[in-house]
């Protein structure tokens, strides 16, 4: 007789509280995310609080072929969709992400052109806003505010880490309070709020990074995306690699799988994890990092690791 598949407390058979599910509950199908590439810098690019950007950086990494701010919207929109149609032949319903660099760093003016633009779109639904939490304040999240009143939208932010420490190594620019402050307000509105998380950035011991998942878990916020780092050419935490070695924490992926469920078992159930791992082109790594090991591959291993280890997400959270 077959086992019958446990139903976790997010209403899905999967250890974890996949995004696929989310989406399908929020919208009754699935949603693809098309990138929108309009034209943003960062304030630690453009010299307001520094240049160069993060030091771990390349937005060409993971910017599709179709993304070029030269581009209008709308046509970033459809050939978009038209990238995506060759995979997701039965997607009808598609969120504009504004992905790279910070889609909030401007006035709030060109803000409502751009996503107005975006949401002027027949087959788009709503947005997601990459952006730093040095580049809202109240009367942007205001305006974002209402905007979730008729649409979906996600406000994604760039936390890479919860330690002043390294958030200054890596040159955010930003200190984790202002972090907190961008997610709290944002909550405080209602606003589908998201963060991004870095693991193996320098200086972090595996505890510090587990140590997080307390932390992560009490900000409020929908979504979370994990990524592990990579060492992109031609950047800066190529050459503080390089010369620093100790300080550094490469996972390798059985080692990383393994950590990943361990940070699982300690956030809170609620968030949604849209991520486990980042993936790009090899053209762009400095080092073979994991191989050519797709992202399904990546998911299915730990998804599978943890029915072995007969754990789940939320398993020791308090």
């Amino acid at each position: 007789m077959n086992k019958e598949k446990q139903i976790y407390s997010w209403g899905d058979t999967r250890p974890y509280n996949s995004y696929s599910n989310y989406f399908k509950k929020e919208f009754g199908s699935r949603v693809q995310k098309l990138s929108i590439d309009a034209g943003f810098s960062c304030p630690n690019r453009d010299g307001k609080l520094g240049y160069g950007g993060c030091t771990f950086c390349d937005n060409n990494a993971f910017n599709p072929s179709y993304c070029e701010p030269s581009k209008p919207i709308s046509q970033q929109i459809n050939e978009g969709i038209e990238f995506h149609q060759w995979r997701y032949n039965k997607v009808s319903k598609y969120l504009a992400y504004f992905q790279p660099h910070s889609n909030t760093y401007s006035d709030i003016e060109t803000l409502k052109k751009l996503y107005t633009e975006a949401l002027k779109h027949k087959d788009i639904i709503g947005l997601v806003i990459g952006t730093r939490p040095d580049c809202v304040d109240k009367e942007k999240l205001d305006y974002i505010q209402d905007l979730s009143k008729d649409h979906y939208i996600m406000l994604e932010y760039g936390i890479e880490s919860c330690y002043d420490k390294t958030l200054e190594r890596i040159n955010r620019g930003h200190t984790f309070s202002q972090t907190q402050w961008a997610i709290e307000q944002s909550v405080a509105r209602g606003i589908n709020t998201g963060g991004h998380i870095i693991f193996g950035l320098p200086s972090e011991t595996k505890q510090e990074m587990l140590a997080q998942a307390k932390i992560l878990s009490h900000l409020g916020l929908k979504s979370i995306k994990f990524h592990q780092l990579q060492l992109f050419k031609n950047t800066a935490i190529l050459e503080d690699y390089e010369k620093n070695p100790v300080d550094f924490h490469p996972f390798p992926f059985p080692e990383y799988k393994e950590f990943i469920i361990d940070f699982l078992e300690n956030l809170n159930p609620n968030l949604v994890i849209e991520r486990f791992a980042g993936e790009v082109p090899p053209r762009f790594r400095a080092t073979e990092g994991w191989g050519n090991i797709r992202n399904e591959e990546v998911v299915s291993k730990i998804e599978q690791r943890m029915i072995e280890r007969n754990t789940y997400q939320g398993r020791l959270f308090i």
